[in-house]
């Protein structure tokens, strides 16, 4: 929700009350990692994952191209980040960056890329000591991993064990029949929580039952980061704020 320069964004962060914050950049060069290093120092915070979606939104790659060096660029790319995020521990989140079906290409082989990619990514991850995280989206952003059960099924088909599942509440709101169900149900492989609501507004200014989603969470004993992936609405340090009033409410 902060789209500033991370010098002004971390700050911020903090006094808003954030443990850590996530990262999306431009490429994994994009940002000074000694600079990085001391603004998290200084401010105390966390680097708690970075993003990978810029490689499909800003270079057009994704995983499941019927293009073969489009597959490996995005590979490249992904693994890049790995690299960066490991500096600070952090894993790297793969969304949209699994792309979507393209003409030409069946469902099956596109899996069957998508698997050969994370297996590829998360032994990479898994090299540097972090973990791998793969966020279903909904229908309108990829055909491929849409449901929290969908990707359980694609992390127990890999042949490393270091790609674990982000739970986004507003993709879940869409694709899920139950939000909590489904946290309870793919429970050993989620590592990650974006907790933000219906309409991708901060948490508590949508429709979401956010004290079942967050019983869920604790009853499956789930200690990872629960990070704000919300529109800065109505403007960043109102959505912060009210982030942090839902984060105390429901999951403290």
């Amino acid at each position: 929700m902060y789209w500033d320069e991370p010098q002004i964004s971390i700050v911020k962060a903090r006094n808003a009350g954030f443990d850590a914050v996530e990262l999306f950049s431009a490429a994994a060069d994009a940002v000074d990692s000694d600079k990085l290093f001391g603004l998290l120092d200084e401010n105390e915070i966390r680097l708690a994952a970075v993003g990978t979606g810029a490689g499909k939104v800003l270079h057009g790659l994704h995983l499941v191209s019927p293009d073969a060096d489009i597959r490996r660029k995005a590979c490249d790319f992904v693994g890049d980040m790995i690299e960066f995020g490991a500096r600070f521990g952090a894993p790297a989140i793969i969304g949209s960056m699994q792309g979507r079906l393209e003409p030409g290409v069946e469902q099956a082989q596109a899996l069957v890329w998508l698997i050969e990619a994370f297996n590829e990514l998360g032994g990479k991850a898994a090299d540097f000591g972090v973990d791998l995280l793969l966020e279903p989206l909904n229908r309108y952003e990829t055909d491929m991993v849409n449901t929290l059960s969908d990707g359980a099924k694609l992390i127990e088909s890999l042949n490393c064990s270091s790609v674990f599942l982000l739970a986004d509440l507003f993709h879940m709101n869409i694709e899920e029949e139950s939000i909590s169900g489904s946290i309870r149900s793919a429970a050993k492989h989620i590592g990650h929580v974006h907790w933000v609501d219906s309409n991708r507004r901060p948490a508590g200014m949508g429709h979401i039952d956010l004290a079942e989603a967050a019983a869920a969470l604790k009853e499956i004993g789930f200690d990872g980061y629960a990070s704000a992936e919300a529109l800065a609405y109505p403007d960043p340090d109102s959505a912060a704020a009210q982030t942090i009033k839902a984060f105390r409410e429901f999951l403290i």
